[in-house]
């Protein structure tokens, strides 16, 4: 018996309704008067608190308040933030393609295996069926390949001299890349390792001899960019184009299109062809061979 009246007097009370009245201290005129029970009191009080709980966290979710309480960051914070990542990550990507680009002319200028692997493959094998299908010409043939070489003025390799010493490229006819004017001449003493061509917007931009594609890409300084190994450690180079026409691995023609004259990379200040030719690991200038 005693363990039951504490619960049921507890339960009678929080059933039990009381008056809550507010007089009027002059002549205590009854102004308000409210009939609850304990029960109800606290069911109210506690759902005013919910309320309450549920208006504070949607202002710190939902509004800048959040950013007057410990422990949150800026808004503006987290945006530079991100931002700032982006930018790291474009640089990143920009750094590792001018390493790989650094990399490839490195291989290229030094006659690496790792550049030159497909084309010097292809070079033996052409070597060797020509080595062992070799037949001594007779003198008429002799006669008429002489006769059909004067003739020709864009045979790539004149009767055999590119075995001789000296500057082997006057042994080539070299197809102008595009036809325009030179703004910015070769020079060794300011780094400059080519000329500069102006054209008409969209002009073609054409392979200056027979070669494969060694590089086809984008570099952040010299936009889209093509290098092309030709025979003899001969290699040109083809920068700021707005459209590259070929991919690395291709072989190209004297006078194939390669790329769409453009304006692209930092170390450009408008429309133009950059163009640059090297021999044994040497720039040469472009002018001496190439009539543009």
């Amino acid at each position: 018996m005693t363990d039951e009246k504490p619960k049921k007097s507890l339960l009678v009370r929080l059933r039990s309704r009381y008056f809550f009245i507010i007089r009027k201290e002059e002549n205590f005129e009854e102004r308000l008067s409210i009939r609850m029970s304990l029960a109800s009191l606290i069911m109210i009080t506690g759902g005013l608190v919910v309320v309450l709980i549920g208006v504070v966290i949607s202002l710190v979710a939902f509004t800048p308040l959040r950013e007057y309480i410990p422990g949150y960051a800026d808004v503006n914070v987290r945006k530079d933030v991100l931002r700032l990542s982006l930018k790291a990550d474009s640089l990143e990507m920009a750094l590792q393609e001018r390493s790989d680009y650094i990399r490839n002319i490195r291989h290229v200028l030094t006659d690496s295996a790792d550049v030159n692997d497909t084309s010097k493959s292809i070079h033996k094998d052409t070597s060797s069926k020509h080595s062992t299908a070799f037949i001594p010409p007779s003198h008429a043939d002799s006669i008429l390949r002489n006769e059909v070489e004067s003739q020709n003025p864009y045979n790539v390799a004149i009767s055999g001299k590119s075995g001789k010493k000296g500057n082997g490229l006057n042994d080539y006819f070299f197809f102008a890349p595009l036809k325009g004017i030179i703004t910015n001449g070769f020079n060794l003493a300011a780094n400059h390792f080519g000329v500069d061509i102006t054209s008409k917007e969209n002009d073609a931009v054409k392979a200056t001899l027979d070669g494969t594609i060694i590089l086809s890409t984008w570099t952040l300084a010299t936009g889209n960019i093509i290098i092309i190994q030709h025979k003899d450690n001969i290699i040109s180079v083809y920068e700021h184009n707005s459209v590259l026409m070929k991919k690395t691995g291709d072989n190209v023609q004297a006078g194939d299109v390669v790329a769409i004259v453009g304006n692209t990379g930092e170390l450009t200040t408008g429309p133009h062809l950059h163009f640059e030719l090297w021999y044994q690991g040497t720039p040469v200038n472009p002018v001496n061979y190439i009539a543009f």
